[in-house]
């Protein structure tokens, strides 16, 4: 399996295809597209019967195997039994196994619809994103061991990457972790989990600004090469490929635990703000797993909603980007909005390059085929599955106090906006799975808010906000934070 760019035009710099391991460590290709494989491997009938029966570090392993070609089975296969175990993945609530890694939860069940929540958030950080940066964290001091190398990870966070990223990577030998956060726009228990964290491989940045400033300047360091090379620069973000296909697997396993026969299908609905998440669902649709609908739910920051119903997508500005109760997903560039666009316009790379000049130069493009826009491939959203809905904080306070008293769970905020909208979404004779985001403790004013009581918290966090907090306020400054990164890699800029 090989990899090229989204942008890999005949004058890239990255047209010529690159192994995993060759781009497992970066984020951005030299020509500033991100990496797919040349083609997506397909999945048999007989493997989706095969894989019913295995555990979660096993599917994982099938599964990347089909990625990662250049990484040998036996080191793969430990990789992912040591990743995926009911040791690492214990938060799960007093009635779910923590065996099963992702458990799903039947919340509704009749002909007409059925409505079930995939629990994602039992890891360290109590947030789905560990469900692929604690791979990402064997995988990197796996590579790095082998070469005898370091890396300087550098990334941005709107909450729960930034936590589940150090978690991973904290003590990990030869790596650093420089990550940037808005500065007091994320939840207190959020805040506090990242900059408690006294590792002295950690450096966490808050950032004057929304989160899409920290992600501008993630990009701009990045697509300075020589700087990158120099410091060996990496990333974690939800850009890095194996991240993403570490989040396919539970996609599979959502799958595969909702149904008995491969004839059923299944639908998804994903809260997501910077297209991560459920662009793995994509990716495993393109594979063969038989999904119906990947349905995007959005907060108020609603830019991948607009997209999907019009055509249009509308990059915001700073001063335009909402701060909500559901901070996750106050994002509004979706980085990886890229990799479906590319294959939505046939993967064409001029063309997907020229798109995303015009976000970089105008704000965004236009694909609806009317008056004025760039073209018309908004028609073949449809064929792969798409739609969107938003919700608002009334919603989600409405929607936390719905769940609470008809199926006695407490849900986060950004549950409650997927959960809101895959109930407009639902259709009979197909499951509905909402993928859970985190647990509700990490956004406790909320829930306080909605429910009069405070969220429960699993042990050992009980007194988070309390501990020392350990970070640097910082300007959105490239050049400031280039020199920043510099003086504590202990290399000269």
């Amino acid at each position: 399996m090989q990899y090229v760019s989204t942008r890999a035009t005949s004058a890239s710099a990255a047209r010529n295809p690159q192994n995993f391991s060759d781009i497992l460590l970066g984020g951005l290709a030299p020509d500033g597209g991100l990496y797919l494989p040349e083609q997506y491997p397909q999945v048999t009938g007989a493997e989706l019967d095969a894989w019913r029966t295995l555990s979660y570090a096993e599917l994982a392993y099938e599964i990347l195997r089909k990625f990662a070609t250049d990484i040998p089975d036996a080191d793969l296969k430990a990789l992912t039994a040591k990743t995926y175990t009911a040791d690492v993945y214990k938060n799960a609530r007093a009635d779910e196994s923590a065996s099963e890694i992702t458990p799903l939860r039947v919340l509704e069940q009749s002909p007409e619809r059925t409505l079930i929540l995939q629990g994602l958030s039992n890891g360290p950080t109590l947030a789905f994103k560990d469900m692929a940066m604690q791979l990402l964290g064997n995988l990197f001091e796996y590579a790095l061991a082998k070469n005898g190398d370091e890396l300087n990870i550098f990334g941005a966070t709107s909450g729960d990457t930034g936590s589940a990223a150090e978690y991973a990577m904290r003590g990990k030998r030869g790596i650093r972790v420089f990550m940037l956060s808005p500065h007091k726009k994320m939840s207190a228990f959020q805040t506090a989990q990242m900059f408690s964290l006294q590792d002295p491989n950690i450096f966490n940045i808050a950032v004057e600004g929304v989160f899409d400033d920290c992600q501008d300047m993630v990009k701009a360091v990045s697509n300075d090469l020589e700087f990158k090379v120099r410091h060996k620069i990496g990333t974690v973000n939800s850009i890095n490929w194996a991240r993403v296909v570490a989040q396919v697997v539970y996609y599979f396993r959502g799958y595969l635990k909702a149904t008995t026969s491969n004839d059923q299908k299944v639908s998804f609905t994903v809260p997501s703000g910077n297209f991560g998440n459920i662009c793995a669902g994509h990716i495993a649709r393109m594979m063969g797993l038989p999904i119906a609908k990947l349905v995007v739910a959005t907060n108020e920051n609603n830019v991948l909603d607009e997209f999907f119903r019009t055509g249009v997508y509308r990059v915001r500005k700073s001063s335009e980007t909402y701060h909500t109760s559901s901070p996750s997903m106050d994002i509004s560039k979706a980085s990886n909005f890229e990799r479906f666009v590319y294959d939505l316009v046939g993967r064409d790379a001029d063309r997907t390059h020229a798109l995303f000049r015009k976000v970089d130069t105008h704000g965004g493009f236009d694909l609806s085929g009317g008056p004025g826009s760039d073209g018309d491939e908004f028609k073949r959203v449809a064929n792969y599955g798409f739609q969107s809905g938003c919700s608002t904080h009334a919603d989600r306070l409405a929607t936390i106090r719905d769940v609470f008293d008809d199926y006695g769970i407490t849900i986060d905020t950004h549950t409650a906006d997927g959960i809101k909208v895959a109930r407009e979404h639902v259709e009979p004779g197909v499951p509905m799975i909402v993928l859970e985001t985190a647990l509700a403790a990490k956004f406790n004013e909320t829930i306080l808010e909605a429910l009069g009581t405070d969220a429960a918290r699993p042990a050992g966090f009980e007194d988070i906000e309390t501990l020392p907090q350990r970070f640097v306020v910082m300007h959105a400054n490239v050049a400031e934070m280039k020199e920043f990164i510099a003086a504590h890699t202990g290399l000269a800029k």
